[in-house]
């Protein structure tokens, strides 16, 4: 009905204006915290897909619906401000890189446990977290001039 058209655009508004609500006191508390001249690496997701094939239907949205480009955006105009950088680096690997030996193996993340152990070193760790380490590594890197 129409009313409820209505009332389904109101709350898709609501929505939007609570994300990037969200994602402008992300970026500022970022930018405060650690200052003028600071390089910030995010990963690359251009043209990353989300498998929400594999999801329950239901949970479909809540997969897919976060503002990674507006969050991009906002950290990128308010480092330029700051005298500071926002550097995009490459998402192939970042969950399957050992950050201690460099070893690069699909099958040493379980993806059930969120578990990564590297097979030549033994290294474990929470595969999120490494992933943010190897982002981490990436953007040193680009910082000295090194390619990855």
């Amino acid at each position: 009905t129409k009313s409820a058209k209505r009332r389904l655009k109101k709350i898709g508004q609501r929505e939007n204006r609570w994300m990037s609500d969200v994602n402008h006191r992300l970026t500022k508390t970022l930018i405060d915290h650690y200052g003028s001249n600071t390089i910030y690496a995010l990963e690359d997701l251009t043209d990353v897909r989300f498998a929400t094939e594999k999801s329950p239907k239901d949970q479909r949205y809540e997969i897919v619906s976060w503002a990674f480009y507006q969050f991009e955006q906002f950290l990128t105009y308010k480092a330029n401000l700051n005298s500071s950088a926002v550097v995009k680096v490459p998402a192939k690997y970042t969950s399957q890189r050992c950050p201690k030996c460099g070893r690069i193996y699909k099958d040493n993340r379980d993806h059930e446990l969120h578990l990564y152990t590297c097979d030549k070193c033994g290294y474990k760790s929470n595969d999120d977290r490494l992933a943010a380490m190897n982002i981490q590594f990436l953007g040193t890197l680009y910082r000295s001039g090194e390619e990855a």
